[in-house]
């Protein structure tokens, strides 16, 4: 397949395009692992998690991208995130009795949008939005960069249930492109397979579709699962309910206990973690650490 669990950006010589390639294996498992996931959702969840490390590998500052497309159909939202370390998580809320496999992304998502939200750490958050168009979510993407960013663009997106694998081929922003530059080299592009994406390594993909250009493979970066979730942002979550609920679920149960939708990490708090979220200046105990 392409390479394990990297990312890999391809550099045209002489042309102003570039190309990015996924491969994620373990670290696709792994987001999913905690999640009974219907085959349909594990492999609409594979290529929107494939699509955002490709997204986040032109990142240019410390932050995360997240990726969410929300219907009101079977599918209601799927989200992948990622950072600029290309850190990976994701997740589906749908109607398991209303899912079916043989249609489409955008029937599945009825009526829905796809939002791409940029946020640094320093500085200003960006998201941008359009309607569900096309037949997958390549298709989308590729018209979310063609009317919101105004650069062609070509990506091929797979997901096997074990394994999702993406392609990138686009215009360089700066420099826009010669036109027929962009016409060649998308042709060729265009011939990529499902199959050749999952199972050949980058290189041998790279020769398969461009050995008659002047490109190379950048130096791969590692891409993996990863929940930053923590103690401390979970309790400050609890604040759209009132201290007296959350008072009388602690005495009925014991604990209030919430649990991370991403990683199914389990967090308890008691009557006096509560108190201290209510307190103007009170701190809830515990570890603050991410995971």
């Amino acid at each position: 397949m392409s390479d394990h669990d990297q990312i890999q950006r391809i550099l045209f010589d002489q042309r102003d395009i570039r190309g990015v390639l996924t491969g994620l294996d373990n670290t696709y498992r792994d987001a999913l692992a905690n999640h009974d996931y219907p085959p349909v959702i594990r492999r609409l969840l594979g290529e929107m998690m494939a699509a955002a490390a490709i997204l986040s590998a032109n990142l240019k500052f410390e932050g995360r991208l997240i990726l969410q497309a929300q219907g009101s159909g079977a599918v209601q939202m799927l989200m992948a995130e990622s950072t600029h370390e290309q850190k990976l998580r994701a997740i589906a809320r749908f109607d398991a009795e209303q899912l079916d496999e043989n249609v489409s992304f955008t029937q599945l998502l009825k009526g829905g949008a796809l939002a791409i939200t940029i946020m640094p750490l320093k500085g200003q958050r960006y998201q941008g939005y359009v309607p569900l168009e096309g037949e997958n979510l390549s298709d989308c993407l590729e018209a979310y960069f063609r009317y919101s960013e105004q650069l062609n663009s070509q990506l091929h997106l797979a997901c096997d249930g074990e394994k999702a694998a993406g392609f990138l081929l686009q215009v360089l922003p700066a420099e826009g492109g010669k036109t027929e530059d962009w016409n060649h080299l998308s042709q060729l592009g265009a011939t990529l397979k499902t199959e050749e994406l999952l199972e050949l390594d980058n290189q041998t993909l790279l020769y398969r579709l461009f050995h008659e250009e002047d490109c190379r493979l950048h130096e791969a970066s590692p891409v993996l699962f990863y929940c930053d979730c923590s103690r401390e942002r979970t309790l400050a979550s609890l604040r759209f309910m009132s201290e007296e609920e959350l008072h009388e679920i602690a005495a009925s149960e014991g604990h209030v206990e919430v649990g991370c939708q991403f990683c199914g990490e389990a967090y308890y708090f008691d009557a006096a973690d509560i108190t201290a979220l209510f307190s103007a200046t009170g701190q809830a105990p515990g570890s603050e650490a991410t995971h």
